[in-house]
């Protein structure tokens, strides 16, 4: 196996550089750290029982470690196994964030940002493949969302599109977003906000307008995997501990925005003023400082969606259940139960959807945080909704020890 197998620099909390390439290094050294590695692939072999073994009992320390696209997954970070509390027992938790609890990981490689517009492009280019909003709407996928009773609506209504946000002229009720939400015929991945849009001179902004079932058939193509909402949650959290924001406790460290989220100072959500072009939407996917995993936007620019059904008290039940022991990689529950949504069954299937987006913000859902969470029709694409993937692929040759080695 290559030495360079993996990018590696320790980082800490206080330091958001971007991952720094590879120092040079004694010969001497390249032989050890070969030496090591062969030792190291040995035990992946035998099932990975050696870095099992040494999950540590609490977040793995900060480290940037990379995949090189040859012995490690390009594009993507490694994610050391760990145990972390999952949740947030703070006062900006939700009830559905509740309480903090245990949890143990194992190690994976994640993406290092969201599935851009152009990745997204050279899959369907190379595939075909096409997308639940360019669809005809199926009405027994729709009607499991809506009050019972609802009738079904004429052939004309059901036609290709998605969900887009057009906020509202002025200030209005937040307890009602279908305000500044509609749903919008010709709304897709290439058209974000309809028709009249488009994702030129955007191919390194997340793709957004794509369906959990969309999500799916990329992974299979990308030979990737859908994270969980657990291993989200703490590659989200980057080695920091119950952390408010994925950067650390405070919201704008020395003045300096960390995520695209809804900024006040735009003025008040949903309100799109004409003069400041229309509604807001994505950035490009590296705007903002990394996590101490060299993860970019695990919070803001776009929700993303988890592989797990979405059931308000599953982290109540977790928790209950754990009595205080690391539950070990939690896979979600069964089945979903959402009471939020006033005359929509509270069985009306759900998947979940983690880091929140640009229209979130301090007024409404305040989601830009490691242990918010949201339930979201996985048949519904919208416009501030996209993903990110994960991979089982091998462990890189000892990050603890790489980190170490490379830092000195």
């Amino acid at each position: 196996m290559a030495i360079r197998t993996a990018r590696t620099r320790t980082s800490s909390a206080c330091n958001w550089a971007r991952p720094a390439s590879i120092r040079p290094v004694s010969i001497n050294r390249l032989r050890f750290l070969a030496l090591a590695a062969s030792v190291l692939v040995a035990a992946a072999a035998g099932g990975y029982a050696w870095f099992q073994a040494s999950v540590p009992a609490g977040p793995a320390e900060p480290a940037v470690i990379l995949g090189d696209g040859k012995d490690t997954p390009g594009g993507m970070a490694w994610i050391p196994p760990g145990v972390f509390l999952m949740g947030s027992n703070s006062r900006l938790a939700q009830r559905n964030e509740r309480p903090a609890h245990p949890v143990r990981v194992r190690g994976f490689w994640m993406d290092v940002t969201h599935v851009t517009n152009d990745q997204f492009a050279e899959f369907v280019r190379r595939t075909g493949y096409v997308t639940t909003a360019e669809r005809k709407p199926d009405w027994d996928t729709i009607r499991v969302q809506l009050p019972p009773g609802t009738p079904r609506p004429p052939d004309t209504v059901l036609v290709p599109g998605a969900m887009v946000f057009v906020g509202t002229a002025g200030p209005v009720d937040l307890s009602d977003y279908s305000q500044w939400w509609r749903y919008v015929p010709g709304a897709d991945w290439r058209h974000p906000q309809g028709p009249g849009s488009s994702i030129e001179g955007k191919g390194d902004h997340p793709v957004v307008q794509v369906s959990y079932a969309d999500v799916q058939a990329y992974a299979r193509w990308a030979g990737k995997r859908m994270p969980t909402e657990a291993e989200w949650e703490y590659a989200a959290r980057g080695g920091l501990e119950q952390a408010t924001y994925v950067w650390g406790d405070e919201l704008m460290p020395d003045g300096q925005p960390m995520a695209n989220y809804w900024d006040l100072g735009q003025g008040t959500f949903p309100v799109v003023k004409p003069e400041a072009g229309g509604a807001a939407g994505t950035l490009p996917v590296t705007s903002f400082p990394a996590n101490g995993y060299g993860l970019y936007d695990m919070t803001g620019n776009a929700w993303q969606w988890a592989a797990d059904w979405y059931d308000a008290r599953y982290f109540a039940r977790q928790a209950k259940a754990a009595q205080g022991k690391p539950i070990d990689d939690p896979q979600g529950p069964p089945q979903s139960y959402d009471p939020s949504d006033p005359g929509v069954p509270v069985s009306a299937p759900k998947r979940v959807i983690r880091g929140g987006s640009f229209l979130c913000n301090e007024n409404y859902c305040l989601s830009y945080r490691p242990s918010a969470r949201q339930a979201s029709d996985p048949a519904s694409p919208m416009s501030h909704v996209g993903f990110r993937l994960v991979s089982d692929a091998p462990p890189p040759a000892s990050p603890s020890l790489l980190a170490r080695l490379w830092s000195h």
